[in-house]
């Protein structure tokens, strides 16, 4: 049986019916996370009595309040892998990187590679990261704008100015050869 994304099954669950989500809800809060409404609420902002009026039927979630709980929910789900980036690139940039941490902002986070070949495969590489729980992706200008359509996290750039000009010399120097 193939397994659903958490969050996949309670944004289908709440397209479905009021019913649906609360039964999703209710099975993630319990079996999967094992957090309490208390913790939710916390990590939501959502007062704790309005949760209680959803799960008991009283009150149906409205758009802002399904936004709050999935992404809540979203980082009850990552923390336990711990955040990290993912780094779409060839192969040889991949090589070029030693540290498979950095550190921003007094923050240490994670680097994952997705080692690519065509543009297809920063696509599908894009959409993995995500469902692995990526923080944020960087990737190349070719396929950002279409990686930023795609994914709900934050992507940058590579902007690589120095790799231009040093490709330009090099470039130069065998037309002349």
């Amino acid at each position: 049986m193939v397994q659903t994304d958490p969050i996949d099954r309670l944004m289908r669950a709440a397209l479905t019916s009021d019913e649906e989500f609360v039964l999703t809800l209710d099975e993630l809060l319990r079996h999967d996370l094992r957090i309490s409404i208390r913790e939710l609420s916390e990590a939501s902002g959502i007062a704790q009595s309005s949760l209680y009026k959803i799960l008991h039927g009283r009150r149906s979630p409205n758009l802002s309040t399904l936004r709050a709980v999935i992404t809540a929910m979203r980082r009850f789900y990552r923390s336990g892998e711990g955040e990290f980036i993912g780094l779409i690139v060839a192969r040889p940039v991949l090589e070029t990187i030693e540290e498979s941490t950095a550190d921003v902002d007094a923050r240490r986070v994670k680097l994952r590679e997705y080692p690519v070949h065509t543009w297809e495969d920063a696509i599908v590489a894009a959409v993995r990261a995500e469902r692995e729980g990526a923080v944020a992706i960087v990737c190349a200008p070719i396929v950002s704008s279409v990686i930023e359509q795609l994914v709900r996290i934050p992507v940058a750039t590579i902007i690589p100015r120095e790799s231009v000009q040093r490709a330009i010399e090099l470039a130069a120097r065998k037309a002349w050869l």
